[in-house]
């Protein structure tokens, strides 16, 4: 069953990761098999300066953070919600730790300005890990980046 706008909205709040490290604007959908979410990366950003001066380009560690928040952070929290029948907000302060990237390809850069959208598919959660098939693409469905990101579900 598809997350209503208020849950999408809960699960972003409990992202652990904040400014200036959240890389993650919003989940457009979100159910127990599948993630949408999207970022979009000011010209402010704190990496810019250094990566590269006069040509700043998004640090492929930072696209795979951002697939890490949407894809095993948010999605994480949402999936430990349903296994526990609670709201979102009912967990104890949950957290997401990023235990694995596999098979990680990188296609195309991302400048400042950018919005990435980040697509995710459930690959298993079980003992509390979860594993997911993910994509990021420009808003003009160009493929940013794709792999399989794995990371384990507790409650603080």
């Amino acid at each position: 069953m598809e997350a209503d706008a208020a849950i999408r909205q809960e699960v972003v709040a409990l992202v652990p990761q904040q400014q200036p490290f959240r890389f993650i604007d919003e989940l457009i959908s979100l159910n127990e098999k599948e993630v949408v979410g999207a970022y979009r990366f000011r010209e402010d950003e704190f990496f810019y300066a250094g990566h590269f001066p006069g040509r700043p380009i998004t640090p492929g560690v930072i696209l795979i953070e951002t697939m890490a928040q949407i894809g095993v952070v948010a999605f994480g929290i949402y999936l430990l919600a349903c296994q526990n029948n609670v709201l979102p907000r009912d967990l104890r302060k949950p957290l997401s730790l990023f235990s694995m990237a596999d098979s990680v390809e990188f296609n195309a850069i991302v400048n400042p300005g950018e919005r990435v959208i980040v697509r995710g598919k459930k690959i298993y959660l079980r003992k509390g890990q979860l594993k997911v098939d993910l994509c990021m693409e420009k808003e003009n469905g160009e493929i940013v980046c794709s792999g399989k990101l794995a990371g384990m579900g507790v409650e603080g």
